[in-house]
């Protein structure tokens, strides 16, 4: 088993050859964080004229955009009837929106963009551990028809081999709206067209001090420094200690991924007969789906971000779970394994906003390849047009650690992993 990313094996990564390259002394915005979002907002604001600079501290696509499952989901991480009950019928209908339209939008920039990474719109199925999850489900239908009019489908449990080859699990629901591609391959093809439309992307040039002056900021990075008259801050789970203030209202989770080797078209079709992007119901959660025939199979395995230790032992673990799920795999060689850093925000919501001239857009949980691309270029766009605080996801508060009891550090992640598994249990 390699320690290796498999996505990156699939992909070649744009913006090494900026390493080198100055960076120019004075942009319009700058935009810190290489990934998905920051790469859309680049793309949106060099379309409109703007001279726009990303600066990625390690390689572009580094982190959560190249590392993740691939999933390309409708929805928030919270469910809608909690996002309801939490902000009102007409801010969660917006919001519902927002994710039926992220979804869109990615498969508007592949289209556009000529980005081969094999986006599908196959859907995603949710799976029942426990029979009182299927009973659950079974108001989500009413529930996701009546308040935002989007269909969703019930899959009975005598029906589920039709959808997904395992016996562990008691039905499941299914949205035809969600999607899938190689989050390696669209990254790559996301910084290219960034690019083409004109903002200059920098990898290795790690951001060490951020600073107002006047009417402008000065930007100190490992590469040099620059000024800019806006920043946008797109780190997700690697934000750090130069943006303290967002640092201490993001906690950085761990999530982790196994690939095994090719597996026959036969097998293949066994596990997962219309290739859905599919995820169970707890709180530690597994997710997996198809990609060439191999099964890519990731969980919060290990709270705490990826180490070679934390990677090794997420990996032993993931493969016992995918066993569980697919006894079939017994036998099957994991060829890959690797892990990366998630963004939670302490009430699990997506946060976009403005201090002082620093825009952000943070917190997606796991639903960052659709919205991180959405939320790129509509912050971009509320940038241009100076009304940031009319975004949907600008509407309500951003919260910090309860008592500020969080400087950054994930100190309670060992007793959050305990607690979920404690309400699997109990459920």
């Amino acid at each position: 088993m390699n320690q290796l990313n498999y996505w990156l094996t699939t992909a070649q990564m744009p913006g090494e050859e900026n390493t080198i390259t100055p960076l120019p002394e004075k942009v319009d915005v700058a935009v810190i964080g290489g990934g998905y979002t920051g790469l859309s907002a680049a793309r949106t604001l060099a379309k409109e004229g703007a001279h726009v600079v990303v600066l990625e501290a390690e390689s572009i696509g580094w982190g959560a955009s190249s590392r993740n499952g691939g999933m390309v989901l409708t929805g928030l991480k919270l469910p809608m009837q909690t996002v309801l009950k939490r902000y009102g019928r007409d801010l969660a209908r917006q919001l519902f929106q927002c994710s039926l339209d992220s979804v869109s939008l990615v498969e508007e920039i592949v289209r556009e963009e000529n980005i081969d990474c094999g986006f599908a719109r196959t859907g995603h199925l949710l799976t029942a551990n426990k029979p009182q999850h299927y009973e659950a489900l079974k108001g989500e239908v009413e529930f996701m028809a009546k308040e935002f009019n989007h269909k969703v489908r019930l899959v009975p449990p005598r029906e589920l081999k039709n959808e997904i080859g395992s016996a562990v699990y008691y039905g499941g629901l299914v949205d035809e709206v969600s999607g899938g591609l190689n989050p390696a391959q669209y990254v790559a093809g996301l910084a290219r067209a960034a690019e083409q439309a004109g903002a200059r992307l920098h990898a290795r040039a790690r951001v060490n001090r951020l600073e107002r002056r006047g009417m402008r900021f000065f930007v100190e990075t490992e590469r040099g420094a620059l000024s800019a008259e806006s920043i946008f801050v797109a780190t997700a789970g690697y934000t750090g200690n130069v943006t303290k203030r967002l640092q201490r209202k993001v906690i950085p989770i761990g999530s982790f991924i196994i690939a095994t080797e090719q597996l026959p078209d036969k097998l293949a079709r066994e596990l997962s007969p219309n290739n859905r992007m599919i995820f169970d119901f707890k709180h530690y959660l597994n997710y997996f789906r198809l990609w060439e025939n191999r099964l890519i199979f990731g969980g919060r395995a290990a709270f705490f971000p990826e180490t070679a230790n934390t990677i090794q032992r997420s990996a032993e673990i993931l493969r016992r779970e995918m066993v569980q799920v697919f006894p079939q795999l017994r036998d099957v060689k994991v060829e890959y394994a690797w892990g990366g850093t998630l963004d939670f925000a302490f009430d699990m919501m997506t946060h976009v906003g403005e201090e002082n001239g620093v825009y952000y857009s943070l917190g997606y949980a796991g639903h960052g390849v659709a919205m991180g691309t959405y939320l790129g270029k509509t912050v971009a766009e509320a940038m241009l047009k100076g009304n940031i605080g009319e975004h949907p996801f600008a509407q309500f508060k951003f919260p910090g650690a309860p008592l500020g009891l969080y400087n950054g550090f994930p100190w309670f992640l060992p007793l959050a992993g305990a607690w979920y598994k404690f309400l699997d249990w109990i459920e």
